[in-house]
């Protein structure tokens, strides 16, 4: 018998309530992200000033800007649009 065939009588053979289980499994086996994110660490460490401030400026930096258009913030970043094009992201 093949692996595949196995795995379906096996299904087959389970009670409902551990269907369940078994579907979420699979799931996130197919789904490597979601797998990921629901075994990575809760993050528990405290956040300082400094950040309360850069998430404070970056708030207020995205109220500003709401509605500009991409190549403007580009610009505004010192970068050009054929750099973005260009980029490459490092093995």
């Amino acid at each position: 018998m093949d692996t595949r065939q196995h795995v379906h009588d096996l299904i087959d053979r389970l009670p409902p309530t551990q269907l369940t289980a078994v579907a979420g499994l699979l799931e996130s086996m197919l789904d490597p992200v979601s797998h990921a994110l629901a075994m990575a660490p809760l993050e528990d460490e405290e956040i300082g000033e400094d950040e309360h401030r850069a998430v404070a400026r970056s708030k207020e930096w995205f109220k500003r800007h709401e509605g500009t258009p991409f190549e403007d913030v580009v610009t505004e970043m010192g970068l050009s649009m054929e750099q973005i094009r260009k980029y490459k992201k490092p093995d």
